[in-house]
């Protein structure tokens, strides 16, 4: 018997070897060093003796030779050390967590000087219990529960100490100066290992602060919410403040409802608001630890009595348990997750490890808890013998478990204790693990490997089987989102994926478990997209820039006013959930579209989606019908806004799926325009016409100019709009109650009718009205009428509005008045010219615009020399030209005249060609730029996808190829354009 055997055992053949022997020299040698510095005669004595007791120098050798932090903790207070050594690890922890808990210790204790006691404090209890680990003497439980006794009494003396600064302040009135936290209305509550009694050796803390304000006695000016999240803020502060004495726990506030959107500290009231609406099925198997460790015990078992319903439910429906199978298959399925190994396995995280237990425990609480009380204990062990004693569990299998959780335990607290890390993670090498494999008492790593692999494959199967035949929802590996913590392999998962920003992808689903977005408030919204979180992560990882789309669908959910029709349509249409995908990566322009209107998807489900889009006889059939179920004008504006909207979706889709190319989408466009524009005069003229009657012999007609007039219209076109009326000479007023005087009228029911197109609704405006175009522009009439305008553009006009006049075109109106207007283009697109003067004129016209557009990017196809407008400029030129000797170039598309050109010899067949394929090109790429980019195009920051899909479109292959070609055509261009134009001046 030695002298130190009374309270260290006696077998010495029990304790761990030393790992590393040149680092228990070197700690011995320190040792060494420290007694010297020691007047004190008996102390050196000890310092001494110590090493050569049977006992204590072999747990001092496993000490020195395989954690430097308790190293470090022995050296840096040998006085202690002696205590320790002299009393036993149970005597010395009943005196530091009784010097921790007894309050006040000084009457006037200071921030500084408790962080100081605390930390103290902190060191020698890691310093025993780490003692007594590595001497076998306490088992798991009492090392956890050590740990956790110690945690609880820092808290208490912290929320003690912070309860009488504010009543100091005059904020609080405490009931007992004496017992600050007695009835305080403060609520702490332990959550995970701490309300467990689990702590690990380096743990960290999780905290839920409440404050009830029933019970807070409240005496200052300052609101409660404040109050107590400054003392939330402190009480952080106070446990895990690094100083020059260390710190006192790691404290993580995570846990509380919605982190990301609530204080610190919440009320009662909100928190029961929370868990009664939007708790989810994680937060209900984290409460099933939750503990009051400090403050208003008395108020904080008030609390988990309130919301004891939301954790246990005495039946679970069926969507419910099917959220908690898709929880712990999102942990770990079978195939999914990181292999079984040895070095640099993760026995917490990674597959067969700590949490793994816990969640097999947990689960099954959840599931019986809530008719079965007994089953409601927080202790990772003594739920699965309660698991067992109700017959949940096989005894076989809850032995397994149990043994495996001791074992694994234990070899988490070793990794911790070397450098009082947070680790959970083996070494990966060979030397750092043979290190390992000793400090836990094994000869070599073979055995150590075979003991641990033993163990994790144990804990994997039984996990694994616990939910036997559900499918697989991890995919290609972890997708943890539960909880607040991140999990490496989750991490790790996404990156393989190919998310370069892995932490910002999981924090957006994280927050989609949060139930922040209105859409996935509900349970059921919730559980579903549970379940669609694995083949949405797959979606979107098959995408060119999968962080980019991410975004993107998080901002589409985010606007989403519900949520579970839209989720279970994605369940049972994956392919709905590929196109959404699709268009989140490479087109953002109808991302946000999508964004604003998420209805836009219902079409998707129809079964002629992708089939060919009608014609405008078909388009105007199906718009009268979706009009004929409006009840008044508003009603009707906001059907025409969703059909035409539905359309633009579809062609862009169509565009996008490669079916329907830029340039042919023009036309589907242009029709959509038409029809909706065409039902919009009706409508708006026999409302006005109500209320002022019509002009007696009186007509109208709306003309349109540019894209909508050539029909080269592209998503996100606006339209140039034109209106001319046309009365007998004698009509000077309308017939109706309220009688306008006719120039008065027309530009009153122009004005209903712009307004109409314009107008602001929840599902935006029909189109951009561009009106610039009419004679004398902006400050001309907005309707002239004929006579007016035909005056002006047979002697006033500018040959630029001439160059617009070839792309006019009548898209609705009466019938006289159309035919007079379609002449009078004719007449004046055909009047004779000189070619020198016109020639001139339209190349003048192109140099003020480039100047004012400044586009010299190559990306700015429009202005750009050689660009799509010098084009544009060479056919009107030759409309203007030799329209009065060609009739057939009175057309309205650049395409048409230029072909129509080429047949007739106004310009060579090579030429032709060349400019034909050049705007042709230039249309594409316009086009599909218009569809996929918000804004300038920026060739730095597109995505691979992205260059991909406009290149497709443009007919090739790479991204390199399609800024060759643009450098050809450019080329192209400006040689014809200067050969045509050049030479006629």
């Amino acid at each position: 018997m030695t002298l130190y055997s009374k309270f260290w055992g006696s077998d010495a053949q029990l304790l761990p070897q030393s790992g590393n022997a040149d680092q228990e020299l070197t700690h011995r040698q320190r040792w060494q060093e420290a007694a010297d510095r020691y007047s004190d005669g008996p102390l050196r004595e000890f310092a001494n003796g110590v090493l050569d007791d049977p006992i204590t120098s072999r747990i001092f050798k496993a000490i020195f030779g395989n954690s430097h932090f308790l190293s470090q903790c022995l050296i840096s207070d040998i006085d202690f050390a002696r205590e320790l050594v002299c009393n036993g690890p149970d005597s010395t922890l009943h005196n530091i967590l009784q010097s921790v808990g007894a309050f006040p210790t000084l009457p006037a204790e200071t921030t500084d000087q408790i962080m100081v006691r605390l930390r103290k404090a902190k060191q020698r209890i890691a310093l025993t219990i780490g003692a007594a680990d590595i001497a076998n003497l306490w088992s798991l439980q009492k090392i956890t529960r050590a740990l956790s006794d110690f945690a609880e009494s820092a808290l208490s003396a912290s929320c003690s100490h912070l309860l009488l600064e504010l009543a100091r302040q005059g904020e609080l009135k405490l009931e007992n100066p004496e017992e600050p936290e007695k009835n305080s209305g403060l609520i702490v509550l332990g959550m995970g290992k701490l309300g467990a009694r689990e702590l690990n050796y380096s743990s960290d803390i999780d905290l839920i602060i409440l404050f009830d304000e029933d019970v807070v006695p409240h005496a200052g000016p300052t609101d409660l919410q404040s109050v107590f999240t400054r003392l939330a803020k402190d009480l952080v502060s106070l446990m895990d403040k690094r100083t020059s004495s260390g710190y006192v726990f790691r404290t993580d506030l995570r846990l509380r409802p919605d982190p990301g959107a609530t204080p610190l500290a919440i009320s009662v009231r909100a928190a029961e608001s929370y868990y009664e609406s939007v708790g989810q099925n994680w937060e209900r198997a984290a409460m099933i630890k939750a503990r009051p460790v400090s403050g208003d015990i008395k108020a904080s078992h008030n609390f988990l009595r309130l919301i004891r319903p939301f954790v246990w439910r005495r039946s679970l429906d069926f969507a419910a348990i099917q959220d908690i199978h898709s929880i712990k298959r999102q942990i770990n399925s079978h195939g999914g997750g990181s292999d079984i190994a040895v070095q640099g396995h993760n026995i917490k995280l990674g597959r067969g490890g700590i949490r793994e237990i816990e969640f097999y425990a947990q689960t099954q609480q959840l599931i019986w808890g809530g008719r079965d009380t007994e089953l409601r204990v927080q202790p990772t062990l003594s739920a699965i013998e309660k698991l067992r004693e109700a017959g949940h569990v096989l005894a076989e299998t809850a032995e397994e478990m149990a043994e495996a959780y001791k074992f694994l335990r234990k070899l988490e607290h070793r990794l911790q204790m070397v450098g009082d890390r947070q680790t959970h993670t083996l070494p990966s090498s060979q030397e750092k693990l043979a290190h390992m494999a000793v400090f836990m008492g094994f000869g070599n790593i073979k055995l150590f490997s075979k003991e641990l692999l033993n163990h994790l494959y144990k804990v994997e199967k039984h996990h694994r089987e616990l939910f036997e035949g559900e499918a697989d929802l991890s995919g290609a590996g972890n997708l943890v989102f539960t909880g607040s913590e991140e999990d490496p392999d989750t991490l790790s998962t996404l990156t393989d994926m190919g998310f370069l920003e892995p932490r910002t992808a999981a924090n957006i689903v994280r927050n989609w478990h949060m139930g922040r977005f209105r859409a996935i408030r509900s349970s059921r919204a919730r559980e579903l997209l549970t379940e669609l979180v694995p083949e949405i992560l797959a979606a979107f990882s098959s995408s060119s820039n999968p962080d980019d789309a991410l975004k993107r669908f998080n901002g589409f959910l985010e606007g989403l006013p519900a949520g579970i029709q839209l989720f279970s349509l994605f369940t049972a249409k994956p392919g709905l959930l590929e196109l959404v995908a699709e268009i989140m990566s490479t087109a953002p322009r109808l991302a946000s579209w999508l964004s604003r209107h998420p209805i836009l998807l219902d079409g998707v489900l129809s079964q002629d989606f992708f089939q060919p889009l009608e014609d405008v006889r078909g388009m105007a059939a199906e718009l009268a019908e979706a009009e004929a179920e409006g009840n008044d004008f508003q009603e009707i504006l906001e059907i025409q806004r969703r059909w035409a909207n539905d359309k633009a979706f579809q062609i862009g889709t169509h565009i996008l799926r490669g079916r329907l190319s830029p340039c042919s989408a023009s036309q589907p466009l242009t029709s959509v325009a038409d029809v909706c524009l065409s039902s919009l005069l009706t409508s708006v003229t026999k409302i006005f016409c109500d209320q002022h009657g019509k002009v007696p012999g009186g007509e109208m007609a709306l003309v349109s100019y540019g894209k909508l007039g050539s029909k080269e219209m592209t998503i996100g076109s606006d339209i140039d709009l034109l209106f001319v009326y046309d009365c007998p000479r004698n009509a000077n007023e309308s017939d109706g109650k309220r009688r306008l005087p006719v120039a008065q009228y027309y530009s009153r029911l122009c004005q209903r009718l712009i307004g109409a197109i314009t107008a602001p609704t929840k599902d935006g405006k029909l189109y951009e009205v561009d009106m610039r175009l009419r004679p004398a522009g902006n400050a001309g009439p907005i309707a002239s009428s004929f006579d007016a305008f035909a005056s002006y553009q047979r002697s006033d006009a500018w040959t630029w509005e001439h160059q617009a006049l070839t792309r006019a075109r009548v898209i609705c109106g009466d019938a006289q008045v159309t035919v007079k207007i379609n002449e009078l283009v004719r007449e004046v697109i055909s009047a004779p010219r000189d070619h020198s003067e016109l020639a001139k004129e339209v190349v003048d016209m192109t140099a003020r615009l480039r100047a004012k557009h400044h586009e010299d990017g190559v990306w700015k196809i429009k202005h750009i020399p050689g660009g799509l407008f010098d084009i544009e400029f060479i056919a009107q030129y030759i409309q203007l030209r030799d329209g009065a000797k060609v009739p057939e170039l009175y057309s309205l598309d650049t395409v048409s005249v230029l072909e129509a050109a080429t047949r007739n010899r106004c310009i060579e067949e090579s030429v032709g060609k060349d400019l034909v394929m050049g705007v042709t090109f230039w249309r594409n790429l316009q086009g599909i730029l218009r569809l996929t980019v918000e804004g300038a195009f920026c060739e730095e920051r597109a995505s691979l996808g992205l260059k991909h899909v406009i290149s497709v479109a443009c007919g090739e292959e790479t991204f390199d190829e399609l800024k060759q070609r643009i450098k050809i055509i450019k080329g192209m261009t400006v040689k014809h354009y200067r050969s045509i134009l050049d030479q006629q001046q």
